[in-house]
């Protein structure tokens, strides 16, 4: 099958190299443009760009995308089909029209929960149990066009947004290439989307500072859903703090939110609206990641100082 493919970040890497994998005759991958990165704002290519010119794909990163031109150039690669995993750009009607088979999105939710640019931060930050992939034929919508299949996993406790991430991302690699053989034997039928709906944001910096008087849950939930961008953070004298890795040591103690009960060799446990939040790993700003019992000891933390949520 012929196939465009629509693509960004680490994401949609296992996608691509699975169409190939599976012999399908990818034409062109379309990308965002390189972008300035880091402290030294050094430029840098997109992993699906990479990952194409590897393996001989030509590349093309349009800065606007709703021209009538670029639908026509386009339409000179008569693609069967468009695969679409984590572009980042609305695709404009003139494109979702032009392959016979129409624009294939994966998405990393069970639709029609969690719609939008982050659905595996936000099922994370609301302590979703399970999520999944789900493939869908594209319609103008954010997100709203017919299911063609879905897969569901199991949300651990040991997940963060960068591990689940790259679950879901081999996960939706391996349902693309199975909608595609479905839809190319006539043998798949989409279906409407159906049941509570759920928007996914993209998340903002503030979206990761901590409001102690949370649950020691829900700050373990956001932890781990703003892991690795934007981070989870708060405040101790002053000083911005990221929490990388933390854990809830109970969900039912009543104590000052923001209080630090203890420290031990594990980390620093931290009271909250309810329960205590045991700080594991944390990044002052700054400076590297590094166990909280470190940070403690090397600032000569005690018991009964406060982390601030400002």
């Amino acid at each position: 099958m012929r196939v465009i493919f629509f693509g960004t970040p680490n994401f949609a890497v296992p996608s691509l190299k699975a169409l190939l994998d599976a012999g399908h005759d990818v034409a062109l991958v379309v990308t965002q443009p390189d972008r300035l990165k880091g402290r030294g704002h050094r430029l840098s290519q997109p992993a699906a760009k990479e990952f194409a010119l590897l393996n001989g794909i030509p590349v093309i990163q349009p800065l606007k995308i709703r021209d009538s031109s670029f639908a026509d150039g386009l339409a000179s690669y008569r693609p069967d089909v468009i695969a679409v995993v984590a572009y980042g750009r609305i695709i404009p009607p003139r494109v979702l029209d032009l392959p016979p088979l129409g624009c294939i999105n994966v998405h990393g939710s069970l639709l029609p929960k969690y719609r939008g640019a982050a659905p595996i931060q936000w099922a994370l930050i609301n302590g979703e149990e399970k999520t999944g992939i789900t493939t869908m034929l594209m319609d103008k919508g954010l997100d709203t066009g017919p299911m063609l299949l879905q897969q569901e996993t199991e949300i651990t406790d040991d997940d963060d947004a960068a591990g689940l991430g790259a679950r879901l991302a081999e996960m939706g690699a391996e349902l693309l290439v199975r909608t595609l053989a479905e839809l190319r034997d006539g043998v798949l039928a989409p279906r409407p989307q159906s049941g509570g709906e759920s928007l996914a944001p993209p998340l903002t910096k503030d979206n990761g500072r901590i409001d102690w008087t949370m649950t020691a849950k829900r700050i373990f939930d956001l932890v781990r859903g703003t892991y690795p961008w934007p981070g989870a953070f708060c405040y101790l004298a002053g000083e911005k703090i990221t929490v990388i890795r933390a854990s809830v040591a109970d969900q039912e103690q009543a104590s000052a939110p923001g209080r630090i009960r203890n420290i031990s060799a594990g980390g620093i446990a931290v009271g909250a609206g309810r329960g205590v939040l045991l700080l594991r790993e944390i990044k002052p700003e700054g400076k590297k990641a590094m166990p909280a019992a470190a940070f403690a000891n090397g600032r000569r933390l005690k018991e009964g100082m406060f982390f601030e949520s400002r």
